[in-house]
């Protein structure tokens, strides 16, 4: 068997681990790779464990765009065989080259490429992408994440080709991770869950699932320190201007001039996903602006006794909105549509994400609060209690949701999420059917326990522990990811699913 990972930023260092370990335990097989960034390319190059066969290089597609004549006849053959209908999604998808974003900071909003060039880019992607899979033939394709051109046409290419095609899901139970065949649910749970629910089998993992749901309504935690609100401290004025301590500063200066230096003689053959340092200090500064003048006047007080239903905002812009559920980005619009369709005696209280505090400006916020029955919380305030206290929940495909789910409060979702799969969960597709859903979630809600611990024990019955996120974003080498026994693990699981044999 062959298997094609894509090797996206530092998730490289995860999937060559991953191709390591499935190397040892199943020699014969082979290994090829589409890699986001240069520096990713470098490494995997320079790496020993593994031999591809071959590795493509999305930031290659960019170079020399110019010079690429637009055949529109291609064009349109590409969108009738490849479209989901059209070819915009593609792009939708990708903060990079639809909003400069990675490159600079949020709220920055402005495409990096003309319209032109975005089809002289999908031309070239495309053709790359489908020779490389043509010319490899691939068994398998395993995607950690699909956020941009190139990794949401090598999904849909494959897709399409019949090639097993495998995501990487968090669980969003501790710190577990699932597999799935289709990136809008968890498609393997799904089936465990569904076999649990017809009584054609129990669940070794019952008591476990009983023994979650217990711990999380007795101490509710974030499933991981991320969406905690006291590991972001950017809410307090002090905390932007901690970096003027002398230790802090004097590393701040040595770092800055030495990425300086470096940024100059990079500059003049970037890549279209660098990040030069004069851009990022001004946009730090904006945002250490912001947090210096804060938010606390904008701030509502929460109150337990009143009814109110709950909207967490999501982090902006990510795969919740731009790929899960990508016309419902504009969550001030969601918002004031919610609100409306909201029971007249009824608050929304609204909670900004975590890792998104400082980012956003006071006029986002003040456009949302003109609507009178609309409360912006204070970030540390823990979600969980909101999701437990509140009436009903509102997300487009946040955890807030599946939490409140776990307390047993109906939520309604407008996007593609793994807890749609539960019947008590409803999925609203446009704006004029909200109010009637809001009004069948408040009065005719029914928490099923069953169905719930029946869910439960298929996500734990089908996913793998592992420090995921901190090997992702932490680790100090790939060293360090090469021997993590939660990643072993998971190759192992992932052999499973694509039924490697030795």
């Amino acid at each position: 068997m062959k298997i094609c990972f894509f090797l996206q930023r530092r998730w490289a260092f995860i999937g060559n681990a991953m191709a390591a370990d499935i190397k040892k335990n199943f020699p014969s097989t082979e290994f090829c790779g589409f890699v986001n960034m240069r520096e990713s390319l470098t490494f995997l190059k320079k790496q020993k464990e593994v031999i591809y066969s071959a590795l493509l290089l999305e930031q290659d597609f960019h170079k020399n765009l110019q010079n690429e004549k637009i055949d529109y006849e291609y064009i349109n053959w590409l969108e009738k065989e490849y479209g989901i209908p059209n070819l915009w999604p593609y792009f939708y998808i990708d903060r990079v080259v639809m909003h400069g974003q990675l490159v600079r900071e949020y709220p920055y909003n402005k495409a990096l490429l003309t319209h032109e060039d975005m089809l002289r880019l999908i031309q070239v992607s495309a053709r790359a992408i489908i020779d490389f899979l043509e010319k490899e033939k691939p068994d398998a394709v395993i995607i950690s994440v699909i956020g941009s051109v190139g990794s949401a046409l090598l999904y849909h290419v494959a897709k399409k080709k019949g090639i097993q095609t495998t995501t990487l899901e968090l669980a969003r139970i501790k710190n577990r991770i699932a597999f799935s065949e289709d990136y809008k649910t968890f498609t393997w749970v799904k089936e465990r869950f569904e076999e649990l629910e017809s009584g054609k089998r129990s669940s070794k993992e019952r008591e476990e699932a009983k023994k979650y749901l217990h711990e999380f309504r007795d101490r509710p935690a974030p499933y991981h320190q991320q969406a905690d609100p006291t590991h972001n401290n950017q809410a307090l004025r002090k905390a932007n201007i901690q970096f003027l301590k002398p230790k802090k500063l004097a590393w701040s200066i040595y770092w800055h001039t030495k990425t300086l230096l470096k940024d100059i003689k990079k500059s003049a053959d970037s890549d279209y996903t660098d990040i030069f340092i004069w851009w990022a200090v001004w946009d730090k500064m904006q945002r250490k602006t912001r947090g210096l003048i804060g938010y606390t006047d904008l701030y509502g007080a929460v109150d337990y006794n009143e009814k109110f239903a709950y909207f967490p905002l999501h982090y902006d812009p990510e795969m919740a909105t731009m790929l899960y559920a990508p016309y419902y980005t504009d969550q001030v619009q969601l918002i004031k549509a919610i609100a409306r369709s909201l029971p007249l005696d009824m608050k929304l209280y609204v909670k900004e994400h975590a890792a998104m505090v400082g980012y956003r400006s006071r006029s986002y916020y003040k456009e949302m609060l003109k609507v009178p029955n609309v409360k912006l919380i204070n970030p540390s305030v823990p979600g969980h209690n909101l999701a437990r206290m509140s009436k009903l929940t509102v997300t487009i495909t946040g955890t807030g949701g599946w939490e409140s789910l776990l307390f047993k409060n109906p939520v309604i979702t407008f996007g593609d999420v793994f807890f749609n799969d539960i019947p008590e969960v409803k999925r609203c597709r446009g704006y004029e059917e909200l109010p009637y859903l809001v009004k069948e979630q408040l009065e005719n809600y029914s928490h099923n326990e069953e169905r719930l611990l029946n869910y439960i024990s298929a996500l734990l019955e089908d996913s793998v522990p592992v420090d995921y996120i901190d090997l992702w974003v932490k680790a100090d080498s790939p060293e360090e990811i090469m021997g993590n026994e939660g990643i072993k693990g998971l190759a192992r699981a992932l052999a499973q699913k694509i039924n490697l044999k030795k």
